[in-house]
C-alpha cells in the first residue's frame, strides 16, 4: 500500500491510497461468485453462471460494494501511515480501477487544528460574588406567599395586582416563534414577568375580550432569534381574579411540607443558597470561558460546526414539541452556526488544556460531584444517584464536568481576576 497526503487548506486534507489491482479483482470476483447463486441468467442454472459472464453483466453493480469494502479494510491503516486523525467522516472523491497495475482511491476530510493555548496570565476575567441578605430572604418569602395565594374571579376590568388567565399566540413575521404560544397562562399584572409592554397591554381588559399587542423584544434578550425583533401577540383574556388574604403561620408552612414557619424559613434559606451556588457557578464559568475564547482564535472544522448546529436545531424543535408547539418553520440549521462554532471551539480548548495538563477525574472527585448535584434534588436525590449507578457509562458526563472544573481552577490560578459584587436578584434572575 502506498499513501500520499495533500493539504487543500488549513484544515482540509486529501489522501490518496494506491493498492495492487489484484486486490480489486480478487474482491470483485468474490462478490460476483456470491451473486451468482442469487441471480438468473438465460441459459444457465443458478450458481452455475461462469465468472466471465458475471463480470460482463454484473461487474458495474459489484463495483461500489468492492470499493466500499476496500476502503473499510485499508483506510484506518492508511491514516496511521500518514499520521493524521480526521475530524469528520472521510468522503470518497475519486476511484481509479482502470490501471492495469494499480487500484487507487482518494478521500477528503478535515482535521482538528493544532492549538497552542494562550498564556493564562494575560487573561482578564470577571468573577461575581454574592451575599444573601435579609432583604433577599424577605423577597423570597414574598414569592412563597404569592405562590400559595389563591385568587377569586371578578367581573371587572383588570388592574395591577390582579391575576389574569390568558391564551396567547406570538408571531414573528407571520410565523409562530419558540415559546410564543400558551393556553390558560396565569400571571399577576405588575410583576414584570413578561417583556416590556405585554402586561401594560392587558390593563383595563375584561374577561372575554381580546387584544393585539405590537411589541419589541429587548436587544439583550437571551434568544438571539428574537432579540430586538418586532412581534405581534394575539391575547384572549379568559379570567380576571383578585387575591384572597393569607396568614403567614404554621398552616401556611404546611402547604410547603414543613411543620412550622420556623422550619419553612430554614429550608428556604438552604434552597436559596443552593440555587445561588448553581447560578453563580454557571455565570462565572461563562465569563471565564468567554475570556478564554476571546484570547484563542483558531479555525475549526466546518463539518463539526454543521453537526453541532444540527444538534442545536433539533434541541429547539424538541423544546417546541414539549411545549405543544410543533416546529412548522423552515429555519436552516446554519442559523445556529455562531453558537455551534462557539461550542466546538470551547470543547477543543478545554480538551487541549486538560490533555496538556494530563487532567483525569478520580472516582472520589466524580462521587463528590454526584453528591453535590444530588443535594439539589431534595427527596428525589436517591433516585438521581440510582440513575447513574444503573449505567456506569452515564458517568462520562459527570467526568467531563469534573475535568472542566479542573480547567477552570487552573486558569483562575494565573489569570487577572476582578471580583464583582452582585445581588442575589441579579444572579438568580439573569
Amino acid at each position: 500500500m502506498k499513501t500520499s497526503l495533500e493539504k487543500l487548506g488549513s484544515l482540509k486534507r486529501e489522501l490518496t491510497v494506491d493498492l495492487s489491482i489484484d486486490i480489486f479483482k480478487q474482491k470483485t470476483d468474490k462478490i460476483l461468485r456470491s451473486m451468482a447463486s442469487k441471480v438468473t441468467v438465460d441459459g444457465f442454472r443458478k450458481g452455475r453462471v461462469p465468472l466471465s459472464i458475471m463480470r460482463k453483466q454484473f461487474g458495474e453493480r459489484a463495483h461500489s460494494d468492492v470499493v466500499n469494502e476496500i476502503v473499510n479494510d485499508t483506510l484506518v491503516e492508511a491514516l496511521v501511515d500518514v499520521k493524521v486523525t480526521p475530524a469528520s467522516q472521510p468522503m470518497i472523491t475519486k476511484i481509479d480501477a482502470e490501471n492495469k497495475d494499480i487500484f487507487s482511491y482518494t478521500v477528503t476530510f478535515e482535521i482538528f487544528p493544532e492549538i497552542k493555548v494562550a498564556d493564562f496570565s494575560k487573561l482578564k476575567v470577571e468573577q461575581a460574588e454574592v451575599e444573601i441578605t435579609e432583604a433577599d430572604e424577605e423577597k423570597t418569602l414574598e414569592g412563597l406567599i404569592e405562590q400559595a395565594t389563591e385568587y377569586k374571579p371578578v367581573k371587572r376590568k383588570s388592574k395591577e395586582g390582579d391575576q389574569v388567565t390568558i391564551d396567547f399566540k406570538g408571531t414573528l413575521e407571520g410565523e409562530v416563534f419558540e415559546g410564543g404560544v400558551a393556553s390558560d397562562f396565569k400571571m399577576v399584572l405588575g410583576k414584570g414577568s413578561m417583556i416590556v409592554g405585554f402586561e401594560d397591554g392587558l390593563l383595563g381588559v375584561c374577561a372575554g375580550e381580546s387584544v393585539t399587542l405590537n411589541l419589541t423584544f429587548p436587544k439583550e434578550y437571551h434568544s438571539p432569534q428574537l432579540a430586538a425583533k418586532d412581534v405581534v401577540f394575539e391575547v384572549d383574556m379568559k379570567e380576571v381574579a383578585i387575591p384572597k388574604s393569607l396568614k403567614l403561620d404554621d398552616e401556611f408552612a404546611k402547604r410547603f411540607g414543613e411543620k412550622n414557619i420556623g422550619s419553612l424559613k430554614k429550608s428556604m434559606k438552604i434552597q436559596m443558597q443552593v440555587e445561588l451556588d448553581n447560578r453563580l457557578t454557571n455565570q462565572n464559568k461563562d465569563d471565564l470561558f468567554g475570556a478564554l475564547l476571546e484570547a484563542n482564535n483558531f479555525e475549526v472544522p466546518k463539518e463539526s460546526i454543521s453537526n453541532e448546529a444540527q444538534s442545536l436545531k433539533q434541541e429547539m424543535e424538541q423544546r417546541l414539541q414539549q411545549q405543544g408547539t410543533p416546529f412548522k418553520g423552515n429555519m436552516p440549521a446554519s442559523t445556529f452556526n455562531p453558537e455551534a462554532e462557539r461550542r466546538v471551539k470551547l470543547g477543543l480548548l478545554v480538551n487541549q488544556i486538560s490533555s496538556d495538563n494530563k487532567f483525569n477525574a478520580s472516582k472520589e472527585q466524580i462521587d463528590a460531584k454526584l453528591n453535590k448535584m444530588a443535594a439539589t434534588y431534595g427527596d428525589e436525590a436517591q433516585k438521581m444517584l440510582d440513575y447513574y449507578d444503573a449505567d456506569p457509562s452515564r458517568l462520562a458526563t459527570i467526568e467531563l464536568m469534573v475535568v472542566e472544573q479542573m480547567v477552570q481552577d487552573l486558569i483562575l490560578e494565573s489569570a487577572k481576576v476582578t471580583i464583582k459584587k452582585k445581588t442575589f436578584k441579579e444572579v438568580t434572575q439573569h
